[in-house]
């Protein structure tokens, strides 16, 4: 019994740790235009829901990112700017990757991966459904 209690306490500690880098990375999100800040702060609301009800809480409650984030709990609501933002992080990403000589197969694949994730974030409403 004391091996699964020392496994759930260092479980909810990484969880924890990721959700703390999660939120840093977020806020340097903020900051930066060409690194993303919402998928950040989903990753780490669902770190937070797996180990602290109370980080869990703050994020929910955050007087800026709150309500984006009880939208995408709820709805999976991916607000049309943060659409427009991952694009062009995105875009700017593969520029980047062309304008630096990278290899062709590393300029595909990359390519390949942003078709994907575009695509899922288009097929995700914008606004939560009116009740």
């Amino acid at each position: 019994m004391k091996i699964k209690n020392a496994f759930n306490y260092y479980k909810s500690l990484w969880f924890k740790l990721l959700g703390l880098l999660c939120v840093l990375l977020g806020i340097i999100g903020v900051v930066l235009p060409v690194m993303p800040t919402t998928p950040f702060l989903i990753l780490a609301l669902a770190c937070f829901a797996r180990s602290s009800a109370a980080l869990e809480s703050w994020l929910l409650n955050h007087p800026r990112f709150g309500t984006t984030l009880q939208h995408w709990r709820t709805h999976q609501v991916v607000p049309v700017k943060a659409k427009y933002a991952a694009a062009i992080g995105m875009l700017v990403g593969i520029i980047f990757l062309v304008c630096n000589s990278s290899p062709a197969w590393l300029i595909s694949l990359v390519a390949v991966i942003e078709v994907f994730v575009i695509t899922y974030l288009i097929s995700k409403p914008s606004t939560p459904p009116k009740t």
